[in-house]
């Protein structure tokens, strides 16, 4: 399944000052460390020089993947016509059928992390709950069966 190339502000942003970071900070500073390693002498035993020409090949890739990445991201802001209802970049409360509640919330797949809650809007999770409002039942299927679970919020603002 392709990736959707959707992304909240947030994180257009962040992947924006990833990409200027890497090109006009970090990639000059190993491009320099790499020049003065190679002054050195001899290349193939030089540590610091085969290491930053590795680091240098990491940083380009990285680099073109992100210039590529955020020419075709599509940011979506938060619509006051989406309020009551679960969309793109939403926080949603849900309780399971155990009563233990969790926060998620639905965010592009290059901004997903489980560690905060943010699940990407490709998920199952994700998918079960779109357009769904307060109180409305979703069910997904895990590999250990099927889960309901039930919304308790909504919001387009971190639920505390």
């Amino acid at each position: 399944m392709a990736k959707s190339n959707y992304i909240t502000r947030e994180g257009w942003e962040t992947l924006d000052r990833e990409l200027k970071f890497l090109w006009r900070i970090e990639r000059p500073a190993v491009t320099q460390a790499v020049s003065e390693a190679a002054a050195m002498g001899d290349r193939s035993e030089n540590a610091e020089y085969i290491y930053g020409k590795r680091r240098l090949r990491e940083i380009d890739r990285r680099i073109r993947f992100l210039t590529k990445r955020l020419d075709i991201l599509i940011i979506v802001d938060a619509n006051p016509k989406q309020e009551g209802k679960v969309f793109f970049g939403a926080w949603v409360r849900l309780e399971n059928e155990k009563g233990e509640q969790k926060v998620y919330r639905l965010v592009g797949s290059d901004e997903f992390e489980p560690s905060k809650g943010w699940i990407s809007i490709d998920s199952p999770v994700a998918r079960a709950l779109i357009g769904k409002q307060i109180d409305d039942e979703i069910s997904v299927s895990t590999p250990s069966g099927k889960m309901r679970y039930w919304i308790l919020a909504i919001s387009y603002q971190p639920i505390v």
